[in-house]
């Protein structure tokens, strides 16, 4: 484990108490407007509707959200979803995010490996799947460093302003 200020960091299974946690850092995270295709106006979960949908990722064989906490506050999550669909259901995607205050202290990268675990232990999940913009330089590089591989990009596929486009790059791990 990872300590920041002497504090320890763990790693758990989300659960539904973490439904306000998880709403604030998601709303934090896309209000920076940097890395993410989302923008706040667009994003308008409540505390319950948040509570539903991790009822229906826990209730999921295929799916989990773990979090990451110091002294028990929620401090980042990572949320694996699986296609529905028989011929896709034994790949997923994820998505990461960690409060601002504490990034670059490895706690992202503590996050995807036990995803990783949890994936290479769990019978129908064969390949892990990411998107992540072409801007975000670090977050590619750690995808990189854990073995990720870029298997494509769409280009031009996120727009933020009228003359400012980034490509989305899919990357992919076979677990």
């Amino acid at each position: 484990m990872l300590k920041k200020n002497n504090n320890q960091v763990s790693l758990r299974t989300g659960h539904l108490d973490d439904a306000e946690s998880i709403l604030t850092i998601q709303k934090e995270v896309v209000s920076e407007n940097e890395f993410m295709i989302s923008v706040l106006e667009e994003f308008d979960e409540t505390t319950e509707q948040q509570r539903n949908w991790i009822r229906k990722i826990l209730e999921n064989e295929r799916e989990t959200i773990i979090v990451a906490e110091i002294e028990g506050e929620v401090i980042g999550l990572i949320v694996f979803r699986s296609k529905n669909t028989k011929r896709l259901a034994h790949t997923g995607y994820f998505t990461t995010m960690i409060k601002k205050d504490f990034r670059d202290m490895g706690i992202g990268k503590l996050l995807i490996n036990k995803l990783l675990k949890w994936a290479q232990q769990n019978p129908y999940i064969e390949k892990v799947s990411l998107g992540v913009l072409s801007t975000n330089q670090r977050a590619i590089a750690l995808y990189k460093s854990v073995g990720f591989i870029e298997e494509g990009r769409k280009i031009k596929e996120v727009k933020f302003s009228k003359d400012l486009y980034v490509d989305d790059i899919l990357m992919y791990k076979l677990v």
